[in-house]
């Protein structure tokens, strides 16, 4: 799909991949198309807190093939896909932590070639809107640490 995009259309919008695979698409796009990406984010430093909620949103994706080959070309083995995912696997596809920590893998997209970065912030009712979560990311974005705005 990002060969096709590279050929036919404007850039590409990747979905539950580590910064690993942003170095990879912009590769393949070359540098004349867009290339945006999603990194899921779970606000707490608790690690047992944060695995467990970002396991139930990996989880639906996991018996899907096109995501399992994908994660499996970048390195990731059928370790990583048991028991609802291995640590390695849930750490690269779901940043977690206080902000630094979130900031710097927001950070590493950016320098592996992402032009945009959307941040889903996953809390543990899937249902609730995060605008608690959002922000306090606000300010690690473009608009925002750019222009020395503050977020809405």
């Amino acid at each position: 799909m990002l060969t096709l995009a590279a050929q036919r259309a404007d850039g590409a919008h990747t979905y539950l991949v580590p910064p690993e695979h942003t170095e990879l698409a912009r590769r393949l796009l070359g540098t004349d198309r867009t290339l945006i990406v999603e990194q899921a984010v779970v606000i707490t430093s608790d690690p047992t807190a944060a695995r467990a909620i970002a396991r139930s949103h990996v989880r639906r994706y996991r018996p899907l093939v096109n995501y399992t080959n994908n994660l499996r070309r970048l390195g990731f083995d059928e370790t990583d896909f048991q028991n609802d995912g291995s640590d390695r696997l849930i750490d690269r596809l779901v940043a977690w932590g206080d902000l630094p920590m979130i900031s710097k893998r927001i950070e590493e997209h950016r320098q592996a070639g992402a032009d945009h970065i959307g941040l889903p912030a996953i809390t543990d009712d899937p249902r609730a809107l995060p605008t608690d979560q959002w922000r306090p990311l606000a300010p690690d974005t473009p608009a925002t640490r750019d222009t020395g705005t503050e977020p809405a």
